[in-house]
């Protein structure tokens, strides 16, 4: 008998995107510049494994300012967060360290923006979401949250002609344009974003599952069950054709079950998670037969952050300080 064959199909790009990493790294590199303990309110992305690692390292995550002691730092996530949460920093005199991805910030700008033109302004997102929270908390006067295409039959505005929709970063692009084109059909001349508020990581990691999961028998989407974007990379793959699909956190959370059958598996993860962990996945995999991985690629992620300029600046001090006092130990040995 011909042995069947069996085959890993995997997803590129998948894992860290430039917010992630950009975020990750401000946490580290606080930590290095103050030295522990550092605040971080909020996980700092929705991963459990990055959580676990950095609070290792000194990171103590909590849920508001209140716990933060006065004086101390704080990071924000990079999910971003409400005008208020400045403000209850400031007021416990708090140093906050912005750690918002950039992306997140640009709908906060435009939700300033329709707000101070006096626009009914909808919201796609997920309620509760600590994005979606932040998003509206730029202007709450003037945002109504839209949880998927059942829930534009709700929507209630002042004036049709000056409505626009916005959306948290991480959905998925297919629900939210049909929960648009649901607006649309109520709200005629409901307006769009200036530019797509969906993040070019989401929807590349979206596109590639959908290009792979009609071959695959399962799909094995690596991340945590409070990322957004790796729960809706589950069900892109299902919707697109996988006949199976699993989030796991780690590769030993994989039930031989899932297998049972199967020749060819999708392998991803989501824009929060680092990978080793997909690593860790395609090793357990190969020991169960699926040791021929094919990298399915179809986009080139080549975009970076910066770090926040208010770290950036602290860095550069620390850095003139140690050469001067390494020039002054110098100057000293040779006198």
């Amino acid at each position: 008998m011909t042995e069947i064959r069996k085959r890993v199909l995997l997803a590129k790009p998948r894992g860290y995107c430039a917010g992630v990493d950009r975020a990750v790294q401000t946490v580290e590199e606080a930590l290095k510049l103050y030295e522990p303990p550092i605040y971080v309110r909020k996980q700092i992305v929705h991963n459990k494994h990055v959580v676990s690692t950095l609070e290792a390292k000194g990171a103590i995550f909590v849920e508001e300012n209140e716990e933060v002691p006065e004086g101390a730092i704080v990071i924000f996530s990079a999910h971003g967060v409400a005008p208020e949460v400045y403000e209850q920093a400031k007021a416990r005199s708090l140093k906050a360290i912005d750690a918002t991805c950039p992306l997140v910030t640009k709908v906060h700008q435009e939700a300033k923006r329709f707000a101070a033109d006096d626009y009914d302004i909808l919201l796609i997102g997920h309620e509760g979401h600590e994005e979606v929270i932040g998003t509206a908390g730029e202007a709450p006067a003037h945002v109504q949250l839209v949880d998927g295409p059942e829930d534009a039959d709700k929507v209630t505005v002042r004036d049709p002609s000056k409505v626009v929709w916005l959306s948290q970063t991480t959905l998925s692009v297919d629900e939210t344009m049909e929960t648009v084109a649901r607006l649309k059909q109520r709200l005629p001349l409901l307006q769009s974003p200036p530019s797509d508020d969906i993040c070019y990581a989401t929807q590349n990691r979206q596109h590639v599952v959908k290009e792979i999961a009609p071959q695959c028998d399962v799909v094995i989407v690596v991340g945590s069950r409070n990322s957004s974007n790796s729960v809706r990379l589950v069900e892109v793959a299902l919707d697109a054709g996988a006949r199976g699909g699993h989030l796991v956190d780690y590769a030993h959370e994989i039930a031989d079950e899932w297998l049972e059958g199967a020749t060819t598996v999708g392998v991803t993860s989501g824009a929060s998670v680092p990978d080793e962990l997909v690593m860790q996945v395609l090793e357990h995999l190969a020991a169960r037969g699926f040791a021929d991985v094919a990298e399915v690629t179809t986009a080139d992620e080549r975009l970076t952050f910066s770090l926040p300029q208010e770290l950036k600046r602290e860095m550069k001090a620390a850095a003139t300080a140690r050469a001067q006092e390494a020039k002054a130990l110098v100057a000293d040995q040779l006198g």
